[in-house]
């Protein structure tokens, strides 16, 4: 008998929850239950790549699990505001920044000027650099004890944000050998990472000589479980606490009380060729727009878990709506049968579908589409050669600053090293340098949302949707964070009760 695709997820789940069993018993040195409370069993999606070297991708891991620090956190709203740095002022190309004052790292030495210098070298000298830092040179000089000069070689209004990159966390000299970094026992914050297992696991310790907010929990135990069904397994049968990333196929078959659907800073877009008939014409640009039904994408292809796009940057960033202005566009024009090419990739499990519904709602609206899928890897060089007529991304729109001007530019910026639609406006342009011009605050994310309105006005990318994370948290678990930037994720003040 053949088991509907309902039971079969169901029956899945379950087979897969046996062989968790065990895979998130306490690893680290605290107890499990007893005064101290429970650990925290997480399930995270990815495994370490580069030995959770902070240089890497993998310092948003440290950032998440409270134990790798930097001197600047983003508020809501992108806002620089005191972590190990307390204060800090602009003079030209050069910011000054005060140390907090009675930081220890987790092997007992003392968060100090030099150790500061000593770490922020090894990112911007390290081959290659921490992506936050392209194109960016620093010059790092103690200027006292607890105190910090960084000189750029040209002035740079979001320094502050940029040192807020998990790739630029603080650790101790001892982390520091040869060209390896190790973030065992040298970081400075509420949990002290005591051990790694290659690609399975971690485990973590409650640092009680940490400078903030005691942590509640004793300790985390990390099991790295890259297959989204486990995942949800994990979480339905109890073994896992927290859990990473929680596949949309899955989500339906949980508890929903037990997941969040967290707004993410990423877009699903149609860049369109500008350079290339049919699209280099503004009305068949618009012909595509106005096809384009977008709830329909979100309703059949995420079943419901994304948000319609109204403009290129989403929910995930909280100001984006109240600033958006409705862009001036061209009236639509009649495809009559023009043939278009969209491309994309499988390495996003939804995209190749979302492909073959927008194939489908362009072809009712006059074109003839047709469709080209292959692993990024073997797609990307020739999207930003401009060979598609159209093509479907899903991009990160906040980059490690925290500020859409980057991702902005890269994209629509006619010298935009991601620039697939081939766009060069001039009013674009003009509106890029103004945002990026502009200090961090109010005026710069108005700033921004002109640009994105020039952007818009020209139909070169057509936003569809705003992505989610869903995240599932067992009933017991208290103050868990659900962070669009994905920093933040176990905090002083989580537990499990």
């Amino acid at each position: 008998m053949r088991l509907p695709a309902r039971s079969l997820r169901i029956a899945v789940l379950s087979s897969v929850s046996v062989l968790l069993t065990g895979c998130f018993a306490s690893s680290g040195t605290g107890a499990d239950t007893g005064a101290d409370g429970k650990r925290i069993r997480v399930a995270m999606m990815n495994p370490p790549r580069s030995g959770l070297s902070p240089l890497s991708d993998d310092a948003f891991k440290l950032s998440r699990w409270s134990t790798a620090e930097t001197l600047v956190n983003l508020d809501a709203d992108g806002d620089a505001r005191p972590s190990l740095a307390t204060s800090w002022r602009q003079s030209g190309r050069t910011w000054s920044f005060t140390l907090r004052d009675s930081v220890t790292f987790h092997d007992g030495s003392a968060l100090t000027s030099q150790a500061v210098v000593n770490a922020l070298t090894e990112a911007a000298t390290a081959s290659p650099k921490p992506r936050i830092l392209d194109g960016v040179d620093l010059d790092v000089k103690a200027s006292g004890k607890h105190t910090v000069t960084v000189t750029t070689a040209t002035e740079d209004p979001l320094l502050p944000q940029r040192l807020s990159s998990p790739q630029l966390s603080i650790l101790s000299a001892a982390a520091y050998r040869g060209k390896t970094v190790d973030p065992v026992g040298t970081g400075t914050g509420a949990f002290e990472l005591t051990k790694v297992n290659g690609t399975s696991s971690a485990a973590l310790d409650r640092f009680d000589g940490y400078w903030g907010t005691k942590a509640k929990a004793p300790g985390i135990d990390v099991t790295f479980v890259p297959d989204g069904t486990a995942r949800a397994a994990a979480l339905r049968s109890g073994e896992a606490d927290i859990v990473e990333a929680v596949p949309v196929s899955q989500a339906a078959l949980l508890d929903q009380e037990l997941i969040t659907e967290v707004p993410m800073p990423r877009t699903n877009t149609l860049y369109l060729n500008t350079t290339k008939s049919p699209f280099e014409d503004a009305g068949l640009r618009a012909a595509a727009r106005e096809a384009i039904d977008a709830e329909a994408i979100v309703e059949g292809v995420y079943e419901g878990r994304a948000d319609v796009a109204r403009g290129l940057l989403g929910p995930a960033l909280p100001w984006a709506a109240d600033l958006r202005t409705e862009p001036a566009r061209a009236k639509a024009g009649d495809p009559d049968g023009a043939t278009v090419t969209i491309g994309t990739f499988t390495d996003r499990a939804e995209l190749p579908e979302v492909a073959q519904t927008l194939q489908q709602q362009l072809q009712k609206a006059g074109f003839k589409v047709e469709l080209e899928v292959r692993e990024y890897a073997n797609i990307e060089s020739d999207a930003l050669a401009g060979e598609f007529d159209a093509f479907i991304l899903s991009r990160a729109t906040v980059l490690d600053s925290g500020d859409p001007v980057a991702y902005l530019y890269s994209d629509f910026g006619s010298q935009g090293s991601f620039n697939i639609s081939q766009l060069a406006d001039p009013a674009v342009d003009k509106a890029l340098a103004e945002a990026g011009a502009k200090e961090a605050g109010p005026e710069r994310r108005t700033a921004v949302m002109r640009a994105e309105a020039a952007v818009l006005a020209t139909d070169a990318a057509i936003p569809m949707l705003h992505e989610r994370v869903v995240q599932g948290d067992a009933a017991g678990v208290v103050g868990v964070e659900h962070d669009p930037r994905e920093r933040l994720l176990v905090t002083s003040a989580t537990y499990v009760k």
